[in-house]
């Protein structure tokens, strides 16, 4: 068994293995092993904050490093440990706070792996002279013509291809995805026959640096004069109360607004520069065309070349949903995308990761950042007359 899809044998291959001290990476160490690859462990140390290293799903810190660094022990290969600390405070958590100021919804998993574990770990790997640097992520990829492409994982439930989009090619060819074709009760019973003691470890969690989920404390605490008070707005223009800061809401949300009203609310956009939470009627979310920023096209031929009436494919707004029927267009620079079915609580900075079909089998087209959605005519005819009405910010 071949693992890794490398023409050399296992015995003259060296390959470097991205340990995050969870059971997907190390089954992945284990596994190379096993079938006689020349394996080198890493672990990345990304960060130190506090009650986040020792709570349970945290990754890349603390007891992670530990686990990480037992198993490689257990397995007898060497592990090395790299502080990527200010690496990934610069690359990771500060875009992530002025993103989140800036009233988007970033996803700083898909930064990471664009930065710290897909360019710097990468350039170690090919720096010891390893033939492929591989993960635990939950993915597949396979030989298309003289590159590598990306496809959706066996286990559905288990899918990353969201968080992995903005991968480049040249990345693509290099990196190895030895589990993407295995369930996940699979994988933690080879840890166990493995003896590996992180068989039964908790999985880790999407944002390995917010304590219990909290992002408005970490902004807070990054950065402690972005919490500006401002006005809680009506979509047809009416003040209905105040906040503390644009940070504490996000796009879709119910709950926990600070306005009573008759009929339900939701905050449908944040207007960052005049600290102003707009809310208004669940309808005022719907939404049927993304446009992009930094797109990363991995479709066979050029983005360019896409047809005047647009490529149709299937395309995901949020990790958890499966892909559903879209158009893709691309005109005079501009990328967007057109959603069939439409939905709701779409935000700036979420992605729209781009596949073949909605199967298992699906390939991944790449896709890019969300830079502003378009609702409904009457939503945007309020929205915009909003806009020209600046409200009063209140003072801190």
């Amino acid at each position: 068994m071949n693992s890794l899809d490398l023409t050399a044998r296992p015995e003259d291959t060296r390959v470097v293995v991205a340990m995050s001290g969870g059971v997907d990476s190390s089954v992945v160490a284990g596994l190379l092993k096993h079938e006689g690859y020349d394996v080198i462990g890493v672990t990345l140390q990304l960060y130190d904050h506090g009650a986040a290293t020792h709570r349970v799903g945290s990754c890349c810190a603390g007891q992670d490093i530990d686990d990480a660094r037992r198993v490689a022990e257990t397995l007898g290969i060497p592990h090395y440990v790299l502080n990527y600390e200010k690496r990934f405070r610069e690359a990771v958590i500060n875009p992530f706070a002025a993103s989140y100021v800036a009233g988007e919804t970033p996803i700083p998993c898909v930064a990471c792996n664009q930065t710290v574990k897909f360019a710097d770990l990468l350039s170690t790997a090919q720096e010891l002279e390893a033939d492929a640097l591989a993960t635990g992520h939950y993915i597949r990829s396979r030989a298309n013509g003289a590159h590598r492409a990306l496809y959706r994982p066996v286990d559905t439930d288990r899918d990353q291809s969201y968080f992995l989009f903005a991968t480049t090619q040249a990345q693509i060819d290099y990196l190895r995805f030895p589990l993407g074709h295995l369930p996940k009760p699979a994988v933690r019973a080879m840890a166990e026959e493995m003896g590996l003691s992180v068989a039964t470890k908790h999985d880790s969690q999407d944002i390995c640096f917010v304590p219990q989920g909290k992002y408005s404390d970490v902004i807070a605490k990054l950065r402690p004069n972005a919490a500006v008070p401002g006005d809680i707005v009506h979509i047809d223009g009416r003040v209905l109360g105040q906040h503390d800061g644009i940070l504490r809401y996000t796009i879709g949300q119910r709950r926990g607004i600070g306005v009573a009203s008759g009929d339900p609310l939701y905050v449908v956009h944040l207007d960052a520069d005049n600290a102003r939470v707009v809310v208004g009627p669940r309808e005022a979310l719907e939404t049927h065309k993304v446009f992009l920023r930094d797109v990363n096209w991995l479709g066979d031929g050029a983005l360019a070349e896409i047809p005047a009436g647009g490529m149709e494919l299937f395309a995901k707004v949020r990790s958890t949903r499966p892909p559903r029927p879209a158009v893709l267009h691309h005109s005079d620079g501009a990328v967007w995308v057109e959603l069939a079915n439409g939905e709701s609580g779409i935000a700036p900075g979420q992605a729209c990761v781009l596949y073949s079909d909605d199967g298992n089998e699906a390939r991944v087209f790449g896709g890019g950042f969300i830079a502003r959605s378009e609702r409904s005519a009457d939503a945007e005819a309020m929205l915009s007359k909003l806009a020209a009405k600046p409200t009063h910010i209140a003072a801190e």
